[in-house]
């Protein structure tokens, strides 16, 4: 075997930026985990250029010692490294993986040539094979990448990591790393080395796991401007509404430090039904921002009947982001997944099935608050409803409810025509807030359509009567 070329001058660029103060903690242990990665590839490629380290690479791990992690669940990438109970080797590829993304100068060693073949280092790798990933981009490494850093010459090392790169091996399997499809002909560990999707979402979500139309997923982020004093419910609705407070709020401390996490789910799941309009979204909407917490919308009946086949998929990424990020997610038409089902006849059907049950797990092992939306209750089959922590009914309101709303509903810059009774109103008519809020809507337009801010009593008559011919009523 020829003697190697000499490491190239300066080939590892390590930058030592200092942590910004308030900066989340994730950003020094990777940080830190670059800083690791940097040395562990100086000493390799000192180790490859030395005659005598090449018959002898040894490990970068086993030499130098990884970085501290932090105690405690503060730092997510700390927190998912002890969660998988990943070791040395691992969190080396980890690295690899990240470095492309955050500091791609600490790979621009991988670009030099050969002296002997005025080619690329073949033992380098690089996405696509020797040399490929070269382009307007950095250093993309490779499945062969990951095999210099960690074994070099050792034929025993190197299938060792063929094994951790592989599919059935539980980076791969737990969606932290996997090896791209190599292109026809090439070799397998050509395929670029990514980071998975759940330890993107849970580390690095800014790199991209956006949900939205871009990602293909029917989820929508939503809020109101209204404030929780605005909710106008009945008093045992609100009482349950409070319990999802509670568990939005001191969850973590009832599983971890009074150690209910060993008997109990580790979130919490709730039933909202009630006809359209009775404050189902609105609700969610009031307690995310009670707690202080994204909600994030999902429309099942459009997800199963677009993405037939792939919901899996769907849902896998939209709980691993949610669960990173602490979002609540509200699934509504819960129906279309959770309603009551009938036979296998078709292949819809038997997806429809496999869809219901990944999301019941996934449901139950969902570190968060879900909750489910439906127009009726007796839709829901009763196996899932006996797995909801809370089942709560969203009525129509009573009559000092409906009153309520319609004081609230108008604006104060209007004024009310003194025969406008709407305390009367209130008790004739059984209309649900969303239809109040319509005919208030109607009203005030109809009221400026006139130039004035004067309500009159004949508009809402006309409001109420149109609402009621839209839903089948009469007057």
């Amino acid at each position: 075997m020829n003697a190697r070329n000499d490491p190239p001058e300066g080939a590892i660029q390590r930058p030592t930026p200092a942590t910004p103060p308030g900066q989340p903690s994730s950003i020094a242990q990777l940080e830190a985990e670059l800083d690791w990665l940097a040395d562990a590839l100086q000493q390799r490629l000192q180790q490859y250029f030395d005659a005598a380290g090449s018959r002898s690479p040894g490990l970068p791990g086993e030499h130098l010692p990884p970085a501290a992690l932090p105690p405690g669940d503060a730092c997510p990438y700390a927190a998912l490294l002890r969660r998988h109970a990943l070791d040395a080797d691992e969190r080396l590829l980890l690295a690899l993986a990240i470095a492309p993304l955050l500091r791609p100068a600490l790979l621009d060693v991988f670009w030099s040539r050969n002296e002997s073949t005025g080619r690329p280092f073949t033992e380098f790798g690089g996405a696509g094979g020797a040399g490929a990933a070269a382009g307007p981009g950095g250093f993309v490494p490779s499945g062969e990448t990951a095999c210099f850093l960690l074994a070099g010459d050792a034929l025993g090392r190197r299938l060792a990591v063929l094994q951790r790169l592989s599919p059935h091996a539980r980076l791969a399997r737990d969606e932290l790393l996997h090896l791209d499809p190599p292109a026809a002909g090439d070799p397998v560990l050509s395929g670029a080395l990514r980071l998975g999707e759940r330890f993107v979402a849970e580390v690095l979500p800014e790199l991209g796991l956006h949900l939205g139309n871009d990602a293909g997923l029917p989820a929508r982020r939503v809020g109101t401007g209204l404030s929780w004093e605005e909710l106008v419910l009945p008093s045992a609705t609100l009482a349950q509404l409070d319990d999802i407070g509670l568990w939005l709020t001191h969850g973590r401390t009832l599983l971890d430090d009074w150690g209910l996490g060993r008997r109990v789910a580790p979130g919490y799941t709730a039933l909202f039904h009630g006809p359209p309009g009775t404050g189902k979204t609105l609700s969610a909407c009031l307690l995310g921002a009670r707690c202080g917490r994204e909600v994030w919308r999902i429309d099942l009946s459009l997800l199963v009947s677009k993405y037939i086949g792939e919901t899996e998929k769907n849902l896998a990424r939209l709980f691993d982001t949610a669960e990173a990020r602490q979002w609540i997610l509200f699934f509504d038409e819960a129906d279309a997944l959770f309603g009551k089902r009938t036979g296998v006849s078709d292949a819809h059907d038997r997806y429809a099935n496999q869809e219901v049950s990944y999301l019941l797990q996934r449901v139950e092992s969902f570190a968060g608050v879900v909750i489910l939306a439906s127009n009726l209750r007796h839709n829901i089959d009763d196996a899932f409803l006996r797995r909801f922590q809370a089942v709560l009914p969203f009525t129509l309101p009573r009559p000092a409810e409906r009153l309520r709303l319609w004081r609230e509903g108008f604006p104060p810059t209007v004024t009310l025509e003194p025969t406008l009774d709407l305390a009367r109103i209130a008790q004739q008519h059984e209309l649900s807030g969303g239809t109040i809020m319509n005919i208030v809507r109607w009203c005030c337009l109809r009221a400026l359509g006139r130039s004035e801010n004067r309500i009159r009593a004949e508009d809402v008559h006309e409001g109420i009567r149109r609402e009621l011919q839209k839903e089948g009523r009469a007057l």
